[in-house]
This record gives C-alpha cells, structure tokens and sequence, in this order.
C-alpha cells in the first residue's frame, strides 16, 4: 500500500476531498486522542471506589492521576524523537499494544501499588502513542487546507474522549472502578489493528539510527522531575526546600541537555528548530491555555461537587454544551483556517476565554446553571473549539517531516506542563476552598493565565527569530 492512497494533493480553491482510506487514517489518529482522553476523565470520576477498596489515602491515591501524568509529560519529547527515528506506525503499534495489555493488568490485580504502578507504565506508553499519531496525522495530510481540515477533526475526537469519559466513567465507575480499566482495551486494540492495515509502512532508513544517551538521560530526567516537582507542588507547597530544590534540578539538567546537543553529532532534538517565532509562540500559548483551562476544570469541580455536593455526572452535563460546541465547530474549523488565517482564528479563539472566565466571577452560594453556567460552558467550548487545533497547526507548520515528530512531542509537553503549572497555582490560591469566597481569587488568576495566552500570539511577529542558533 503506497503513500499515495493516503496523501493526496491538496487543490484549492476546490473543496478537500479524502478517500475512505484517508478517512480511515484520520480515524486511527485521532482514536489516539479519544483515548487519552477517556483514561484520564474516566479515571477522575474512579479514585473514591479504588481507595475505598484498598484503603488508600488521598497522598497516596494522586498518584492515580498524577503517576500517569509523571511519566506521560516526561517522555513525550523522547516518545516524538523515537517515532521519527524508528518508525512513526511502528512505534504507535507497539506502543499501543503495550497500552492495552496494561490496562488489562490494571484491571485484574488485587493490590492498590500494582495499580498505581499500571497507571505510570500506561502513561510511559501514551508518551510514545501520542506523538507518533500527532505525526503521523501531520505527515499523511499535507501543510494547508488538508492538513487543517484533519486537525479540526482531531480537536472533535480531543473534546469527546474528555467529556464523554466524565459521563461513562461516572455511570461504570458506580457498578466497578475496574471497568474503567477494560473499556480502554478494545479501543486501543482496534487503533493498533487500524495502524496496520490502513498507514503505509515505515520507509527503511538510509542511514544508521545514531543514538545519543547523554541527551535522552538528561532531558528524562529534567522533564520528570520539573513535571514531579509541579504535581507535587499542592502538597509540598511553592517555597518548599522540596519543590526549590526540584526546580533547581530541572533547571540544571535541561540546562545539562542544551549543552550536550550542541556538541554531539546526532543529537536528540536539533536546537534550531526553536528558532521558529510560530512554533515558539504556539508553545507557550498552548501551555498557558491549558494552564488556565486545567485550572478552571478544578475550580469548577470543587465549586460544584465539594461546595455544593453534584455529582461527577452533574458536573459532566455542565461541560456537555463544551464539547458540543468542539463537534459543531470542528469540522468547520479547516475552513476558517484557510479564509481567515491559522494566527486570526487562534486569537478568536484564545480571546473567547475572557469573557468565559469574567462571567464565573458571577458565581454565587447556589449554582446559577442557565445564566451563568450554561453561557461558561459555551464560551469555555468555542474558545476550544477554535484554539486547540490552530495551535497544534501553528506548532507543526513548516517543519520538516523527519522532525514531525519532535514537534509533536514538544507541543504535547508544553500542554501537559502547563496544565501542570496552571493546576498547581489555581490550587494554592483557593486552598482550602471552604467558601464562595475562596474561589474568587482563582478565577482571576486564571483569567490573568489566559491573557497571558493572548499576549503570547500578539507578540509574535515582533518577537526575536529564535533562542537557538544551531
């Protein structure tokens, strides 16, 4: 099966059209993001059951969510740069397999650190299966019209894992939290089985894979402990000798890495590519959105679930016009991309969030669902909508396609240690949330998050070419 069946050159002014096999791909690509998507929703609504049946204690049982976190933000630069160096479809295969045969494990034992340890190791495997699908989407679809088309696609699958995984984690979570372990393992199989049958094989490289330990060893290990140090940062506390100590680290082995990249002779992530202003911009936008939104999600969670005793599925309603708005909009989004511009589309975008984040300002003893929830939602889906797919478009454009990969895995860092950041900083400020007006002070620091957004991508054209100069 050639490339050619499912690359197809773009024509415009014409409307973009896919073969079913094309139609296929996509699927495959974006079932990776429906199932991250579903694991860590899904797995939200399931903590209280597991510790219940295991005795867990809060400390212990975070790391249900942030075991998974710890290993998925911290190898997905490496899981990016194995995908272009092994194989995209290759890595995503495997990868995928290994994700499956470990929620099944995680399903059957009977001991609560066996369950933990799952979580970690599953969240290993997604570091590698995202990636490659992300890279795989962008090299099958051409840059342009076809490749924005896919991405809009993509954010409507993104947007339905999450939400969809509140409702059904919520509903399955009830009868046993070891279903939500299972109802993974038939979607990522059909995605593995999907990989091989539709996405071409891997081409055989021309030249021997140069591996370069030194640079793997150092940017591990400073992704894992910066993304470490931040989850834990809601317990250890921000002027910690812990989390002090853990920044310092971070910082003095990412440093340790910029410096053996620039001298090894194949290094793990060629420093130049930074030097692109839109790439840099859509990382550090992406970062803070997601920073803001994971702070926003929390803050509405406890706002409606502690404060006010809704359950996980209320929550989940509340969020449902969200992600209809992603389904109306996101088949429609390629379109808008290529009339008004990827930049213009995520300026809307990113600017729908303040008047969403003003609004929860709003929020009174009771919760006030048709004139301030409800409209939260909408405004919280549209900016979504229009946001995350210019940005994942603005972060790949003009890269090459052996660096396809790379770009993917730096984009879905910048995501998962932003949402970090903006995690652990909305938690302090409300802590301990025992009032209305505990959570005031949360929602402006997030909306100062989300403006913070909008200057990212205001600044960018005047912004300097680069940080990096090889």
């Amino acid at each position: 099966m050639s490339k050619q069946d499912l690359r197809e050159a773009a024509a415009p002014p014409g409307p973009v059209r896919w073969t079913v096999r094309s139609w296929i791909a996509l699927l495959v690509f974006s079932g990776v993001i429906l199932l991250d998507g579903l694991e860590n929703s899904m797995i939200a609504v399931a903590i209280p059951e597991i510790q219940r049946e295991f005795g867990m204690d809060a400390s212990t049982a975070q790391w249900l969510t942030g075991g998974y976190f710890l290993t998925f933000g911290g190898f997905l630069l490496l899981g990016g740069r194995s995908a272009d160096l092994f194989g995209r479809r290759r890595t995503l295969v495997v990868a995928m397999a290994v994700f499956a045969a470990l929620s099944l494990v995680g399903a059957v034992v009977d001991d609560g650190a066996l369950v933990i340890a799952s979580r970690f190791l599953k969240g290993l495997a997604a570091a590698f299966t995202a990636p490659a699908a992300m890279s795989l989407l962008t090299t099958t679809f051409p840059e342009g019209p076809q490749r924005n088309r896919a991405f809009g696609i993509f954010n409507v699958f993104e947007a339905s894992g999450y939400s969809s995984g509140l409702l059904v984690g919520g509903l399955i979570a009830a009868v046993s939290w070891r279903a939500t372990f299972v109802l993974p393992i038939p979607l990522a199989v059909l995605i593995a089985i999907g990989a091989v049958l539709v996405v071409p094989k891997d081409p055989p490289r021309r030249e021997r894979v140069r591996l370069d330990p030194g640079g793997t060893l150092t940017l591990v290990g400073g992704t894992m402990l910066l993304v470490f140090t931040v989850v834990s940062i809601p317990e250890a506390g921000w002027s910690s000798l812990p989390t002090l100590a853990g920044f310092a680290a971070a910082a003095a082995l990412l440093a340790a890495f910029v410096g053996v990249e620039r001298v090894v002779k194949a290094p793990l992530i060629r420093l130049g590519l930074l030097r692109d202003r839109s790439l840099l911009a859509a990382n550090l936008s992406i970062a803070l959105l997601y920073g803001a939104a994971m702070g926003f999600q929390f803050l509405l969670t406890q706002y409606l679930q502690t404060l006010n005793g809704w359950e996980p599925w209320q929550f989940a309603l509340v969020l449902l016009p969200a992600g209809l708005m992603v389904v109306v909009i996101g088949p429609r989004l390629g379109a808008m991309m290529d009339r008004f511009g990827v930049t213009t589309v995520a300026m809307v975008g990113l600017v729908s969030f303040v008047p969403c984040y003003l609004l929860m300002l709003r929020i009174g003893e009771d919760p006030d669902l048709w004139t301030v929830l409800m409209p939260v939602s909408l405004l919280w889906g549209v900016g979504f909508a229009l946001t995350f797919a210019s940005l994942m478009v603005a972060g790949t454009s003009g890269v090459p396609d052996e660096e396809q990969g790379v770009a993917a895995g730096l984009l879905n860092s910048s995501l998962q240690i932003g949402g970090a950041f903006g995690l652990a900083i909305v938690t302090a400020t409300i802590a301990p949330a025992t009032d209305l007006e505990t959570y005031r002070p949360g929602v402006w620091v997030i909306l100062g998050i989300a403006v913070l957004a909008i200057a990212a991508q205001a600044v960018r054209r005047a912004a300097p070419g680069g940080i990096f100069n090889r």
